[in-house]
């Protein structure tokens, strides 16, 4: 069990954004994975939210992404995206989110597709989107 890292300061307004956005998608749930902020569907992680993940100096969240997107997007703006370590061999992308001006609809929409490829077909065949995800305990 990973204890809960802390986000920094300029993290949270950040986190705050991330997690409306995520919580937004249906069946979404947040719990702490490997001591980060995680949202889910159908207990499978679609995207982290990490604040200087091991003195990298970045706050950012990775996603799954289609194949092929990583390497499209890190070639296109490899100071906004960047190949996370573990995941990003299974084709996870980063997104940095500590730029002076986010694009908040290109982060909705990496969210939204991370989420598309990791649910179910019958969370998206049942999606209501007047029922948005919730939070879950934060306690591990």
């Amino acid at each position: 069990m990973h204890p809960l890292m802390p986000t920094s300061k300029a993290g949270l307004p950040l986190l705050a954004r991330v997690r409306a956005l995520s919580l937004a998608l249906p069946a979404t749930t947040e719990e702490i994975n490997h001591g980060r902020p995680c949202f889910t569907v159908a207990k499978k992680t679609f995207a982290m939210f990490l604040d200087n993940h091991h003195g990298d100096g970045r706050v950012a969240i990775w996603c799954k992404a289609a194949p092929g997107d990583q390497g499209d997007m890190v070639e296109s703006d490899p100071k906004r995206f960047f190949v996370p370590p573990y995941v990003g061999p299974r084709g996870w992308i980063g997104v940095r989110l500590d730029t002076p001006k986010p694009d908040w609809k290109m982060v909705a929409s990496i969210l939204a597709d991370s989420h598309r490829l990791i649910a179910p077909k019958r969370v998206l065949a049942g999606a209501d989107p007047s029922r948005p995800g919730r939070r879950v305990s934060t306690k591990r």
